[in-house]
């Protein structure tokens, strides 16, 4: 080819049916690379071979967060939209929740440490004031699952019509620095209501 050059060049992917861009724009964000390294910190990596590989599981869940008025299923239909014509493994409500049990919390932690990013310098423009760093609290409510033990803890919601509606819900506070965004700290909890007076923020 005169006058041409050919530049090749080697990407690292995820191997098997999940590789990254099967998952979406998530795995653009969240590189897969970032999640293994958390799974091994956490010692959350799978003992054997399954159906949801521990990597996959946390894909979904951080897809749960963006899609919360979906259930399990749904969410996994939307992860998984682009791979319709390879094999994948057929996946049950049930088998999603156990997946997420045997993850556990820790690993979802630890992965929000490192997304929420590095703490303001003392130049970064907007951050502080008066030598005072400058932050905003911001909160949402997040429906959860309504089974027995959840109503116990949480309650429901009361309007004009019933003392009990919809689905329990659970008060989530962030409390982000407004120079970089990064979010300092979390908390949630039951919101207050009659069913549940005492509730709040620990």
């Amino acid at each position: 080819m005169s006058g041409q050059c050919v530049i090749t060049r080697k990407i690292a992917v995820a191997e098997g049916v999940f590789a990254p861009g099967h998952l979406g724009e998530l795995t653009q964000i969240v590189p897969f690379e970032m999640v293994d390294e958390v799974l091994i910190e956490c010692g959350a990596t799978q003992q054997r071979l399954r159906k949801l590989p521990a990597r996959v599981v946390v894909y979904l869940l951080l897809a749960a967060a963006l899609f919360e008025e979906c259930g399990y299923p749904a969410v996994w239909s939307k992860l998984t939209g682009a791979l319709g014509s390879l094999p994948l493994p057929k996946i049950t409500a049930t088998g999603l929740w156990h997946a997420r049990c045997r993850l556990g919390v820790r690993p979802l932690r630890a992965l929000f440490d490192l997304l929420r990013g590095p703490a303001s310098a003392v130049r970064t423009a907007g951050a502080r004031w008066a030598g005072l760093l400058v932050v905003a609290v911001d909160g949402t409510y997040l429906d959860v699952a309504d089974d027995p033990d959840v109503r116990a803890k949480l309650g429901k919601g009361a309007n004009q019509y019933t003392a009990a509606s919809g689905y329990p819900q659970v008060l989530l506070i962030a409390l982000v620095a407004c120079g970089t965004r990064r979010q300092s700290s979390t908390r949630s909890s039951a919101p207050a209501s009659p069913a549940n007076p005492s509730s709040g923020v620990a």
